[in-house]
């Protein structure tokens, strides 16, 4: 993290000094990412979560409790909520040197900067007197993910309560609050239910056997990080987050809404009892037939008696709902009257949901007035019980677990991604080899029935042909080797890096009948890894290099034009860089949510509260990781070509250009959402905006939104840099 601080710093500086500095502007951009997460701005543009703390805090204060310390202050907004409600002494304190910094600024620019002192720290590590002289009355926070318990803070109020607050408020006694301690948050109540969602199911689970003539080996079981958290020793986050209201073609609920647990986080023991209570069984009877791909939780935020932030589905809320994906059953398919079981507990900090899994409804079974000797009828049902409860293991023993990201599992669930790439593979092996085994070369799903194994037979009969050299420097797990490799005789070398990875692409290598020559793993022939793109062995040149040019999040791969000028060197005659070239595509669009998830706008949100032009220094144009088909947002024009990046022949490329682009619905530009056709030959492109891509879209946030009527005609100024495109929009 002070790495990140320093650097951010340097970044911001030069930025300021020459704000066409490219170089520095992209730089910085990256690590604002890291150092301020978006949140912040979608948070402190929540007016209904701000006024709900802000009237919580003025109770309390009011009541008596005088002296404040808030845990995680960020831009400092409670405290100063604090101190406006009338406390005498606030304290607040935060680990991130940049936030830091930031409330300092914000509090002096606010004229408290007497009032309120901040500290440089982690709340664990606060000490008295040497940081606060005296115990506190009352403790704010907000140190709550979507998960509620995900940033600490059970830990955190465990240790304020024994050496930072005043001894709790006895129940059922009329006393002073100022001698007392109180929390606010008060309570919290998570909720959660099961559902059948389509879009979480593609990034968790694989859901084919076969991958473009490639069988996926049985021995080989892939899961997302989630799922593979509940075995692991490390500290993994054990769920992913979603906006629910905003998943690509929506989720059905399959149960009911479910009480999980509830929190006093005014009561020390029931804190303390929580990380070592036992793990404990939940079942949710199923209200509609589906399939099982998640359950979602979210939370009640009780602040006091009057005031309360649910962060449900159906709330507008700044706060996402916590998934955890169900993966491992051997069916998935659940129906009215079956019931969903888990196993909940709080561990390292999260609240873990784990060993999800079915009960028939046929399988419920009464136990309570048995009689001892089990009947055959009663063993019979007994097995039918066993036999529809589903465990959460479908593989035996002897599987191998293959650990892939959801991006990358979404990827090999990209039906459309890889039969594109076969069939242009196919065409270049082709054309180089024409006399050689054509009709073992299965380019468009129909080869002559020959396998691999009869075709080099047949081939070794004749003479072996110098095999052909593919490379594939795509970013995570790819199947594209193994792929190249059923085309015909080649060397697919693979840039995969994890041990494991190579040894679940070796076992569907061997599933698929491949001589170990077939496939190879580049990296591990390399000291250097930067040297990846150079010649294989024996001198020889590449037909293919497979370049991995678009990022998830919707961003140019950095540094691709300097890898395509290297590949261009090494290419075979005749030889192909994948994709070939790029075209950008963008639309100007209405869109309220973009604006506030990219800049804190103005005092109203914040109550009057001086905070955007501090926070709003590390606000970034560019927002990524978007949905386009969900984004909330109006389309003023039609889709238009921006640029075009040509990774085979650069003289066709050009670093900025013009697009006039007509206006065909009236209303407000705030922003220029974008997206790329990537052609890997004439006749076959891949849409990075489709239904079922990997890839997210990216969006160009305007700092000033610009009124146009239908008929209007703007100019888009599009500039590209190494990765980073920026968009400058004019009449």
């Amino acid at each position: 993290m002070d790495f990140r601080d320093e650097a951010a710093g340097y970044f911001h500086k030069a930025v300021k000094l020459n704000p066409d500095f490219a170089d520095a502007k992209e730089n910085f951009y990256r690590v604002a990412n890291w150092l301020v997460e978006r949140w912040h701005f979608i948070m402190l543009n929540d007016a209904k979560r701000n006024l709900t703390y802000l009237k919580a805090i003025e109770n309390a204060v009011h009541s008596g409790c005088k002296t404040v310390l808030d845990i995680g202050t960020g831009t400092g907004i409670l405290s100063m909520f604090a101190k406006k409600a009338g406390a005498s002494f606030v304290y607040g304190c935060e680990l991130s040197k940049t936030m830091y910094e930031l409330a300092r600024d914000v509090v002096a620019a606010n004229n408290m900067e007497r009032e309120i002192k901040l500290l440089h720290l982690k709340s664990l590590d606060i000490e008295i007197p040497k940081h606060i002289p005296e115990r506190v009355s009352l403790v704010v926070t907000e140190t709550v993910d979507a998960g509620l318990f995900g940033e600490g803070i059970v830990e955190s109020l465990i240790h304020a309560w024994e050496h930072l607050l005043l001894q709790p408020r006895p129940k059922d006694k009329d006393v002073h609050a100022a001698d007392y301690g109180r929390v606010i948050p008060a309570s919290a109540t998570i909720f959660g239910m099961a559902v059948e969602c389509k879009e979480i199911r593609r990034h968790h689970r694989v859901g084919m056997q076969e991958i473009a003539g490639v069988l996926l080996s049985n021995s080989v079981q892939f899961c997302s990080p989630t799922y593979a958290s509940a075995g692991s020793e490390e500290t993994v986050e054990p769920y992913t987050t979603e906006k629910l209201s905003r998943v690509p073609g929506g989720y059905v609920p399959l149960t009911e809404p479910c009480q999980v647990m509830t929190v006093d986080f005014n009561n020390l023991q029931e804190l303390k009892s929580l990380a070592a209570r036992k793990p404990w069984k939940l079942s949710l009877p199923v209200t509609e037939g589906g399939t099982l791909d998640a359950v979602v939780v979210w939370f009640v935020l009780q602040l006091d008696d009057e005031h309360a932030l649910s962060t449900a589905p159906s709330e507008e809320t700044c706060w996402e709902q916590a998934v955890y994906p169900v993966q491992g059953l051997l069916d998935y398919s659940v129906k009215t009257g079956d019931t969903v079981t888990m196993e909940v507990c709080c561990q390292d900090c999260y609240l873990k949901i784990q060993k999800i899994s079915s009960l028939a409804s046929e399988c419920g079974m009464d136990v309570g007035d048995r009689d001892d000797t089990l009947s055959l009828g009663n063993e019979a049902e007994l097995c039918t019980a066993l036999a529809g409860l589903q465990t959460t293991s479908k593989q035996d023993g002897k599987s191998q677990v293959c650990v892939l990201e959801s991006t990358e599992i979404a990827l090999l669930n990209n039906v459309l991604y890889h039969e594109c790439f076969k069939a242009a593979m196919g065409k270049v092996l082709l054309s180089l080899n024409p006399s050689k085994d054509s009709q073992s070369m299965d380019v468009d799903g129909h080869g002559s029935g020959m396998n691999l194994q009869e075709s080099q037979n047949k081939s070794s009969l004749d003479m072996t042909p110098d095999p052909l050299y593919i490379l594939d420097v795509s970013e995570g797990f790819s199947i594209l080797p193994i792929i190249a490799g059923k085309l015909g005789p080649v060397r697919a070398y693979s840039s995969i890096e994890k041990e494991q990875h190579q040894a679940a692409l070796s076992v569907i290598s061997e599933a698929n009948h491949f001589p170990k020559e077939t496939l190879e793993f580049w990296l591990s022939h390399l000291e250097d890894e930067s040297v990846v793109l150079q010649r294989p062995k024996s001198d020889k040149l590449w037909s293919i290099i497979i370049l991995d040019v678009i990022e998830t999040s919707g961003l140019i791969q950095q540094e691709v034009m300097e890898k395509a000028a290297i590949s261009r060197c090494l290419l075979h005659s005749g030889g192909k860089i994948f994709p070939q070239y790029v075209l950008v595509y963008g639309m100007l669009v209405e869109s309220e949510s973009l604006l506030l998830e990219s800049a804190v706008q103005g005092t109203e949100p914040t109550l009057g509260f001086n905070i955007a032009p501090f926070i709003n220094q590390f606000k970034v144009p560019v927002r990524v990781y978007l949905d386009l088909s969900t984004l909330p947002c109006v389309p003023l024009s039609k889709p238009a070509e921006l640029l075009r990046l040509d990774l085979m022949n650069p003289l066709l490329n050009t670093s900025s250009r013009e697009v006039k682009v007509q206006i065909c619905k009236s209303g407000q530009v705030t922003a220029v959402p974008f997206w790329y056709h990537l052609h890997l030959d004439e006749d076959h492109s891949l849409d990075t905006s489709d239904e079922s891509s990997h890839w997210k879209q990216a969006a160009v946030v305007l700092d000033e939104p610009i009124h146009v009527q239908v008929g209007d005609e703007l100019v888009l100024d599009v500039q590209h840099h190494k990765s980073n495109i920026s968009i400058t929009v004019k009449r």
